[in-house]
């Protein structure tokens, strides 16, 4: 982790608004309430905005299939150095079909032998964005062999928004969630 403790700690149930509870109760009712919602849930209105984002990123509306949406998620979680990101992601990683050879081979990046040239591509794609803030041409070619224009900016769409949540886990502080393994 970045920072040993967090700077913004997770809001605590007792300190939940009404409006907050409508909204955090089925949440944490149905799945683990994660460290990450719980610190953005200290700006309530940013929250509730972000949140709709990341649904779509992370959800059915995006084009771009879970084993692959999780191989750029972790690769940017890696090149953030967001151990959170990477943690929660490999997780689900293994829930989209990544072994975890796959997921050891996100740190090497798209040289990494295991990698289709099109799982490749992603990785660069990936990596050009973190670097260059934009796909270059030939990797662009290769990502517009099999996805259509919606699933090219949904991969940019899902790069940027966990850079966007890297930056936030890492300066916040957002620890990691019990049983959840860092790198």
């Amino acid at each position: 982790m970045k920072l040993p403790k967090p700077r913004i700690p997770p809001l605590t149930e007792g300190e939940w608004t009404d409006e907050q509870r409508k909204v955090l109760e089925p949440i944490k009712a149905a799945q683990p309430f994660y460290n990450v919602l719980g610190t953005l849930s200290r700006h309530w209105d940013a929250a509730q905005k972000f949140t709709v984002w990341a649904y779509h990123v992370m959800g059915e509306t995006s084009r771009i299939g879970a084993r692959e949406r999780e191989i750029l998620i972790l690769r940017v979680g890696w090149l953030c150095q967001a151990e959170y990101e990477w943690g929660q992601h490999v997780i689900f990683a293994r829930e989209a079909g990544l072994t975890d050879a796959e997921i050891a081979s996100i740190k090497v990046g798209p040289e990494a032998a295991c990698w289709t040239p099109f799982e490749a591509a992603l990785l660069r794609a990936a990596d050009e964005l973190h670097h260059d803030s934009c796909i270059s041409d030939g990797t662009w070619a290769e990502l517009a062999e099999r996805y259509d224009t919606l699933q090219l900016m949904d991969v940019v769409f899902a790069v940027g928004q966990y850079h966007l949540v890297s930056m936030a886990l890492n300066s916040f502080g957002v620890q990691l969630d019990p049983g959840v393994k860092g790198f």
